[in-house]
């Protein structure tokens, strides 16, 4: 079995070191000069004032670590010192281990001690005074209320205000420490906001030109190649600007708290299916809006308005990349009359081979849209349901008005 290391006793503190010599020294200085506090009680000799200075001195260099073995072996030195004739460095020193009990001590010790110290005054001040039965009596209590009491209140005060202080760079550590979780998760938060807008904003438009080129290059008739090259310019003029909107609201801090004045709405849905219609030509999906909200109703919250927008947009573009021919169907639906009901978005495209050619995602879209949705609070359900026509791919979202209107 390993052995285990051996542990050797702490060293004392270098205060308490000089504290203890300086006692031992004014203690040596007073008993050669004489100036005893009292005289010796009960025959005993004097100089048993100096065992007890340097025990009482040699108990200072426990002060901190064992307050309460230095505070006994004080107890006995000071019971000497008092029967010997008594010297006031003692006395002073014996302060101090009373007042590094209470300060370096366990909790209970440092509870206890201040209340032995009343005790041992009351019965100081009550004893004397009922055996000599005069008022002069009462000053052996203040005595060693000045000597006991009054060290251990100080300990108290300087210990609580210690632990009130180390309790505060605790919290303020804490505070710190969630302050700086805040940022990072709202670094991070703002990091996907900004890939959600930027992959919304450009993947359409990157997926058109994707496919219009793969399709110029395999078309044989200069007149679709013109086209789709046509096609392709405008995109790439489109997704370019998009870019430089979006690099500007980066760089404009006044907006960096609310959502871009030029962000997206549902009334640009029109131009956003004329776009996807200009670009569906290799695919052959045609692409048609349903607008089934009651007349009249009111506006929707911005957020929700741009989520929706950008959910039909991605919807949109992975229909370009991914369905086969037919009919790709937007629909919009509000509840008449239902204020705190929920926008429901429904996009629906062919499912199945397609004869253009078929341009790889990274899956990010859906990410992005159940990102969406759920900062919303609602629901989105994706992927192939049964149609009129056969098996179709099926984007549908909820997203609730109740925090918004």
């Amino acid at each position: 079995m390993p052995s285990r290391p051996h542990r050797h006793p702490p060293r004392p503190h270098r205060d308490d070191v000089l504290i203890g010599l300086a006692g031992a020294l004014g203690g040596a200085l007073l008993w050669t000069l004489g100036l005893h506090n009292n005289p010796p009680f009960f025959g005993t000799p004097q100089w048993l004032g100096l065992v007890a200075m340097v025990t009482i001195s040699g108990a200072e260099l426990l002060r901190r670590t064992a307050p309460v073995a230095g505070l006994g072996i004080g107890t006995a030195a000071v019971a000497m010192d008092l029967c010997s004739g008594g010297l006031a460095s003692t006395l002073l020193l014996y302060t101090d281990l009373i007042y590094a009990g209470v300060r370096y001590g366990t909790p209970a010790t440092a509870r206890r001690l201040p209340r032995l110290c009343v005790l041992v005054t009351a019965v100081a001040t009550v004893v004397p005074l009922a055996v000599v039965r005069e008022p002069w009596a009462l000053l052996i209590g203040m005595f060693v209320a000045v000597f006991t009491i009054s060290p251990a209140w100080t300990g108290v005060l300087v210990r609580n205000h210690r632990e009130e202080a180390a309790a505060a760079r605790l919290e303020a550590e804490r505070v710190a420490l969630l302050a700086e979780l805040d940022r990072r998760e709202a670094v991070t938060a703002e990091r996907a906001r900004m890939a959600r807008e930027l992959h919304d904003m450009v993947a359409g438009h990157l997926s058109a030109i994707a496919i219009h080129s793969t399709a110029a290059q395999t078309l044989k008739d200069p007149a679709a190649t013109e086209e789709a090259l046509g096609v392709i310019r405008e995109n790439s003029v489109r997704g370019l600007a998009e870019m430089r909107r979006l690099i500007g609201l980066l760089r404009d801090a006044r907006d960096e708290d609310h959502e871009p004045s030029a962000a997206p709405t549902l009334g640009a849905l029109d131009s956003l299916l004329e776009r996807a219609r200009s670009s569906s030509a290799p695919g052959g999906q045609d692409f048609v809006l349903y607008d089934e909200r009651p007349a009249g109703s009111a506006p929707l919250p911005a957020p929700v308005e741009l989520a929706a927008y950008r959910i039909v947009q991605e919807s949109l573009t992975n229909a370009l990349k991914h369905a086969g021919p037919g009919r790709v169907d937007v629909t919009l639906t509000h509840p008449p009359g239902d204020r705190d009901g929920a926008l429901e978005v429904s996009v629906t495209s062919p499912y199945g081979d397609r004869p253009a050619p078929r341009v790889l995602g990274s899956g990010t879209g859906l990410i992005g849209m159940r990102e969406r949705v759920t900062l919303l609070g609602g629901t989105l359900d994706t992927g192939p349901v049964p149609g009129p026509s056969g098996t179709v791919w099926r984007v549908r979202a909820a997203l609730p008005l109740g925090d918004g209107s």
